[in-house]
């Protein structure tokens, strides 16, 4: 199966990460409160630890130990803020300072901005494979 034009690949990706921006940016002007816009600098966050503690990731293929500390702790702090990002609308919600098509329309467009970084990396990764 031919592999798709890269920047066809872009637009997608480009098109998935504006309706994931316009359902929060709506989530806070329909219903006039800007607290679920907290959520995109929480998701934007998100893939940050793992870019950077991949950096420390071993290429010794003669190792046992696969793993590394810095990797495994990226990890962890990438789950705690999708985690985060998908909680804060809830707990808002709960309070009720959001309603529930607030907090809906908040996860969903969160969801899709995450998503969207995430599988950008995946299809432009460089790997060195041959």
């Amino acid at each position: 199966m031919a592999s798709a034009n890269p920047l066809s690949k872009i637009i997608i990706l480009a098109g998935f990460l504006a309706a994931g921006f316009l359902l929060i940016i709506l989530s806070c002007a329909l219903f006039n409160n800007w607290y679920p816009l907290l959520v995109v600098g929480v998701f934007l966050m998100a893939p940050l630890p793992n870019a950077i503690c991949e950096r420390y990731q071993s290429d010794d293929f003669m190792s046992e130990n696969s793993g590394s500390g810095a990797v495994d702790f990226g990890r962890y702090i990438t789950g705690f803020f999708v985690v985060t990002g998908l909680a804060l609308p809830v707990a808002l919600a709960h309070a009720r300072i959001i309603g529930a098509a607030a907090m809906l329309m908040s996860i969903a467009g969160g969801l899709l901005v995450y998503g969207t970084i995430i599988t950008f990396t995946l299809f432009f990764q460089i790997s060195d494979e041959f």
